[in-house]
């Protein structure tokens, strides 16, 4: 039987993509990545697949020719250094570009249904707005979001795009993030702030025309990002380089209350200096145009960042069983 490789798979997006394809009675699944001695290897309890390979491992096996197209059904393509304050740019050009283009380029060599993480950060400061119609003049801000820039443009130079679909992930958040540390969504970490000190801290704003915590994000819960992924396993003729957010920024004061709603606590923000290391690097608005999936048929409703965040703390942050 063909499997589904899911790179990256043990990590927050994809263990619950990989969840989801459990849930439609698929464990014939290979999951890529690498646990190191983080507690990532909990998002793989309770998931159904058959091997587990580390990257390094797999894509020497992959380069010797031992993975071959009668094996893959598809390849859902997640793994990636995501830390945007990551700066040994060798790395990253490495892990998130050349990675990215080999497997893209065996995919589509083969006919095997290709999806792939790109993200938000490509868009910069959002001076040049936030349309996916085109990657033309876009300036990130930092080299994780070059780095997913890169290979985006490349795919596009070459055709590549028309028979693959990527994705350009907004602000995500929910259950299986707790590994990833400093880059855990804010709901994350406010909820465990509220625990500890009965405040949330915000950011001050440093740019005019926007309060302290006004400043925006679109966030969007990981339920929604897997019903995405899964609905273009099932379309695979949807290819191109999609947005993926609610299509609606919030403000950072709307998430804060949300999370203290949830805890039924009482609200209590502080707002704290921004480090000078990202005052240059700072998105003040964030906001996924959303036409163009909808455009080729998705129709399901996002849910909203009160509802969301609801859920993730309620049915997650604050039981026992806190993992997807």
């Amino acid at each position: 039987m063909k499997q589904f490789l899911v790179t990256g798979g043990a990590g927050f997006i994809g263990s619950n993509v990989v969840k989801a394809l459990n849930a439609q009675g698929h464990e014939n699944i290979v999951i890529v990545d690498n646990l190191g001695k983080t507690e990532k290897w909990q998002n793989l309890v309770g998931l159904k697949y058959e091997n587990y390979i580390n990257k390094a491992d797999f894509i020497k096996l992959f380069m010797s020719g031992k993975v071959t197209p009668d094996d893959i059904e598809a390849i859902i393509h997640l793994g990636a250094c995501s830390s945007t304050t990551e700066t040994d740019a060798d790395y990253l050009f490495e892990n998130n570009y050349r990675y990215t283009n080999t497997l893209a380029n065996w995919a589509v060599s083969n006919n095997i249904r290709f999806i792939y993480a790109s993200s938000a950060a490509t868009y910069g400061d959002g001076s040049n707005g936030f349309s996916d119609v085109s990657t033309d003049n876009l300036r990130p801000l930092n080299m994780y979001g070059y780095s997913k820039h890169m290979f985006d443009v490349e795919a596009k130079k070459n055709g590549m795009s028309a028979k693959i679909a990527g994705l350009k992930f907004f602000n995500v958040f929910g259950p299986n993030e707790y590994h990833k540390d400093d880059m855990r969504s804010v709901i994350n970490k406010a909820y465990h702030q509220v625990k500890e000190t009965g405040e949330i801290s915000l950011f001050k704003s440093y740019k005019e025309g926007y309060g302290d915590g006004e400043q925006k994000r679109d966030f969007i819960y990981i339920t929604d990002v897997v019903d995405v992924v899964m609905w273009l396993l099932k379309n695979p003729t949807v290819n191109g380089l999609y947005n993926l957010g609610t299509g609606k920024s919030r403000t950072w004061l709307d998430l804060a209350k949300a999370v203290f709603s949830a805890m039924g606590e009482k609200e209590n923000i502080k707002f704290i200096d921004m480090p000078e290391e990202l005052k240059e690097k700072y998105q003040y608005f964030t906001e996924a145009k959303m036409e163009k999936l909808r455009g080729f048929g998705y129709t399901e409703e996002f849910m909203s960042l009160e509802d969301g965040v609801k859920d993730y703390i309620q049915n997650y942050l604050a039981t026992d069983t806190i993992y997807a």
